[in-house]
């Protein structure tokens, strides 16, 4: 139920990353191999908060203003559908954050074992870490 005469103010403003998607994603699916991990989370984000993923109808109470509110991906990679979700898990992280000074390291590795790691991503990446 929507709070009394909760009518939308204005349409959105800006483009999200599911509008980027929606007008582009079907040709660069097509002209680039993606791994299916990466399809599945860009079909996500283009069918959230749309007819495809069904939805109800909210109504006023007061005023019976009525509109559609279709159901969201709930993808972990939706910026729409995680953002809260991020921020209780950021706040948490911090809250066990020791008091000293952090360092953020980057490498690269040799791009002939991008499709190595992709497939055995946990393995390989532990082994990495581990090495360091």
């Amino acid at each position: 139920m929507l709070a009394a005469c909760q009518r939308p103010a204005a349409a959105r403003s800006g483009v999200e990353l599911a509008d980027i998607f929606r007008a582009y994603g079907e040709s660069y699916r097509r002209d680039q191999p993606l791994p299916v991990s990466h399809l599945k989370g860009i079909e996500a984000v283009e069918r959230c908060r749309t007819a495809a993923l069904g939805g109800h109808i909210e109504r006023c109470d007061s005023c019976d203003f009525e509109r559609p509110a279709y159901n969201s991906c709930r993808n972990r990679h939706c910026p729409k559908c995680q953002s809260l979700a991020k921020l209780k898990w950021l706040e948490k992280q911090k809250s066990e954050l020791l008091p000293v000074g952090y360092f953020h390291l980057v490498f690269t590795l040799p791009h002939e074992l991008n499709g190595l790691i992709l497939t055995n991503k946990k393995i390989l990446l532990s082994h990495l870490f581990k090495a360091w």
